[in-house]
């Protein structure tokens, strides 16, 4: 009898610890934030690309330079090919030089953002392609398309007829000292303030609603659904608000909640009920 007890008290101890261990694994996982965090280095990524695009769009078409210098500390240089007013599509280059130089907006920038553009900014069709070359931002080595669609006067907040635009980022991967995102985006952003002030780039808010899917650092996919329209401002590095659910793979749904406004790189991600903090990169 004694031969028998022996083993099956073993075996009651192999699956009580298996069970223990499964429990204790699922748990870690389920306070996983990597997907979000991971998710908000490609989202500010490639809202900053859009930035550069953007601000270099209207301040060089707008004001005729040829070769002018964008809000960056003098780090960049933009060339407009062919530089007339007659003929589309035209090819912008905003070349921050071969080494790292340190921005307005506290970040360091080497590398080209190279933009075509097949008519003018607020045009309504307008279509504006954009591809990087070696370019860098605090050295993740960003890579990516990215294509601009001027949509027309479609857009509805605060009263409407607001300038809404198709922003599609496809075959994207930032690669950090972490390991390598991948990421593709199709959004809408819908230009909410700032039009009416052509000079002033720094009052621009667009209001970005869609989805997005990708792979983190560890290799494990994800994907995301905008469920509350995240807002960002052109004065500000960071997404300032709205929120957005994530699903890692094999895990629950994340939900990253951007705060109410302020401008700070601060966010939260809920996890079956539980908060935690995290830092956008």
């Amino acid at each position: 009898m004694k031969k028998l007890i022996f083993p099956l008290i073993g075996a009651l101890i192999i699956v009580a610890l298996a069970i223990a261990y499964t429990g204790c694994k699922k748990d870690k996982q389920d306070k996983d934030t990597k997907a979000a965090e991971n998710n908000a280095t490609a989202e500010n990524a490639f809202n900053d690309v859009f930035k550069q695009v953007d601000n270099a769009a209207k301040e060089s078409v707008m004001s005729g330079a040829k070769i002018t210098q964008l809000d960056s500390g003098g780090c960049a240089q933009v060339t407009i090919t062919p530089y007339d007013s007659i003929n589309w599509p035209k090819t912008m280059t905003i070349d921050f030089g071969s080494s790292n130089c340190l921005c307005n907006d506290g970040k360091y920038r080497k590398g080209k953002i190279i933009a075509i553009l097949s008519g003018k900014y607020r045009t309504a069709g307008t279509v504006i392609t954009v591809t990087l070359d070696q370019y860098y931002v605090n050295d993740n080595h960003v890579q990516g398309t990215k294509t601009i669609t001027n949509l027309g006067r479609i857009g509805t907040y605060n009263g409407g007829n607001n300038l809404k635009y198709s922003v599609v980022v496809t075959n994207a991967s930032i690669t950090t000292p972490d390991g390598t995102i991948s990421w593709n985006s199709t959004r809408t952003r819908e230009w909410i303030a700032g039009e009416s002030t052509p000079t002033i780039l720094l009052d621009d808010v667009y209001m970005i609603t869609g989805s997005a899917n990708g792979t983190d650092v560890n290799g494990n996919t994800f994907t995301v659904t905008i469920t509350s329209a995240l807002r960002v401002a052109f004065s500000c590095r960071w997404i300032e608000s709205g929120t957005l659910d994530i699903t890692p793979q094999g895990l629950a749904t994340r939900t990253v909640d951007f705060g109410s406004g302020s401008c700070d790189n601060q966010a939260t991600v809920t996890i079956n009920g539980y908060t935690f903090n995290i830092i956008m990169g």
